[in-house]
């Protein structure tokens, strides 16, 4: 498979869990505060290069690859590089720079479940929405009991591994699985020439 196909098979699982996540969205009510960027915040944030494949192929499209690929070299932070906080002093609101090519775990959280040691399932959102969002919070804890259709971060995991198990088997710091990626499609295209126009290769 290409890495052009990849791109496509990533961003066609985003798509089905994008149209899941709307659907448990409106069946539960929970929703992420506007201009909250609490959880991008975080140092110890883990992805698979896999999941920020077609970010990695959105900016070598583009021609920004060793420019990024350079920020990354240089990038002592262990928060996402990609994500802008609103100011330095209140890093805790902000938003993604590149939204449309967010990863997995980006998507999933808050609005996914867990598996716990025992094998049931927990959802995994933040406190804010636990605390500000109670009824909200339980409704979601209720669909997990019902069997609603709650997405499982396993579960997707799972059919990411199934693209390409090379490049989804490891769960990195956010920015190294964003390096990852985009070294992927660097090499890929080191002795190949790039698609032209829409068409894959």
């Amino acid at each position: 498979m290409t890495i052009k196909h990849k791109v496509l098979a990533v961003e066609k699982l985003f798509k089905r869990l994008d149209s899941e996540i709307a659907e448990f969205r409106k069946e539960s009510g929970i929703y992420c505060f506007s201009g909250c960027g609490k959880c991008c915040n975080k140092s110890d944030i883990e992805a698979s290069p896999l999941e920020f494949l077609p970010l990695a192929f959105h900016w070598f499209s583009q021609g920004k690859a060793d420019e990024m690929h350079q920020k990354l070299e240089e990038n002592q932070s262990l928060t996402c590089m990609v994500y802008q906080p609103l100011s330095l002093v209140d890093p805790n609101h902000g938003h993604c720079g590149e939204y449309q090519y967010r990863g997995l775990i980006c998507r999933l959280f808050g609005y996914g479940a867990g598996k716990d040691k025992y094998g049931q399932l927990r959802m995994v959102t933040c406190k804010l929405i636990k605390e500000n969002q109670v009824e909200n919070y339980e409704k979601a804890v209720e669909m997990l009991k019902s069997k609603s259709t709650v997405p499982v971060f396993a579960d997707y995991y799972q059919k990411l591994m199934q693209i390409d198990f090379r490049l989804a088997k490891d769960m990195l710091p956010i920015n190294e699985a964003i390096q990852a990626a985009l070294e992927a499609v660097m090499q890929y295209y080191a002795y190949r020439a790039f698609p032209a126009g829409k068409g894959v290769a």
